[in-house]
């Protein structure tokens, strides 16, 4: 029996590892470097409050009407489970594409890319940080920074692109020249997101769940993060979620994370002046926030060598939304199922 590992937990390595079990394979490993599931799905918790959460990263789900067939009983399952549901609160300034469907993830955008974890019944490691793939008698041997190298019969690799040209071992000579330059051609948006998280019974009073900003150089999107997912009850500490814009995100890339953070707070301050002081902040920075430019020619993955097999995918072959994901999960699954 094949024994698989797949690199990376978010919703196209969840999915992927969802899609192949009951495949003829033996035990299937997810392994991912964060200390939870989610990749660019995750959801935070409070330092002092657990049941205080907010989605750092992806906001809603969005199904487009062209989402039928296969890839619409992905959203009818994960809504018949309760995971997700209808977005029915007030964003101001979104654009709803006919013919479209927003939902939420009551229990934090995380719960989607941990309900097929689930599902897949595969063994979830995390702090795993994948540096050096090599073939070592038939096999792939899998480097990390901490413990003992594995070896795998299989190996998937869900991270964001340029994260994969930075691997060392035999992949490095494995990858092509023409499918390295497809790779080096990936692009992706960076920005930053704050998480402020409140005690239970603060009051935030404003009258949507979400806005769009499109006047300020810093911030793009500001989510009552709880009224959003529609779980707002006295019981539970609310939290607040910013996004900045793509052109801030670049510019202080590299700059110091608290200054950042700074920076975010005194515009936040301008638009929502009425915010209560947070319990506390979490600052993330999103490197590779969305693809701009997808791997051209390579829809859904890009199989690197054969025998044995390793293959990359994740939205950098196709696009940053659920549909893209799933699309290559599908992807991913059938090119290992036709393998065995």
């Amino acid at each position: 029996m094949a024994r698989v590992l797949v690199v990376g937990a978010g919703l196209s390595g969840g999915a992927c590892a969802a899609l192949l079990r009951g495949a003829a394979l033996g035990r299937v490993a997810v392994w991912d470097k964060a200390r939870g599931a989610g990749g660019r799905m995750s959801t935070s918790r409070s330092a002092r409050d657990a049941a205080c959460t907010a989605d750092l990263g992806a906001q809603y789900v969005t199904r487009e009407a062209s989402a039928r067939g296969t890839r619409g009983s992905f959203y009818e399952e994960l809504l018949s489970c309760g995971i997700l549901e209808p977005l029915t609160a007030p964003i101001e300034g979104m654009v709803v594409k006919e013919g479209s469907c927003n939902y939420v993830a009551p229990q934090g955008i995380s719960s989607v890319v941990k309900y097929y974890l689930k599902q897949s019944g595969a063994d979830v490691f995390y702090e795993q940080h994948v540096t050096c793939i090599s073939l070592r008698d038939g096999k792939w041997e899998v480097s990390r920074k901490m413990g003992p190298p594995e070896q795998f019969d299989i190996v998937i690799l869900t991270m964001p692109v340029p994260q994969i040209l930075q691997l060392q071992g035999d992949i490095v000579n494995i990858i092509n020249e023409s499918q390295k330059q497809q790779l080096e051609s990936v692009s992706y948006s960076s920005r930053y997101a704050l998480g402020l998280f409140y005690e239970a019974g603060t009051r935030i009073d404003v009258p949507w769940a979400a806005q769009y900003i499109t006047d300020n150089p810093c911030i793009r999107f500001i989510s009552i993060d709880n009224k959003k997912r529609n779980i707002e009850s006295p019981e539970i500490a609310p939290s607040v979620v910013v996004h900045t814009t793509v052109t801030f995100g670049s510019k202080h890339l590299d700059s110091d994370p608290a200054e950042v953070q700074q920076l975010i707070l005194s515009h936040l301050e301008r638009i929502v002046p009425s915010l209560p002081k947070p319990a506390s902040i979490k600052c993330q920075k999103w490197r590779y926030s969305q693809v701009t430019k997808a791997v051209p020619n390579c829809p859904g993955r890009m199989i690197l060598h054969t025998q044995p097999l390793l293959i990359c995918g994740g939205d950098g072959f196709t696009r940053s939304n659920f549909d893209g994901c799933i699309d290559s999960a599908m992807s991913l699954a059938e090119a290992v199922k036709s393998h065995l």
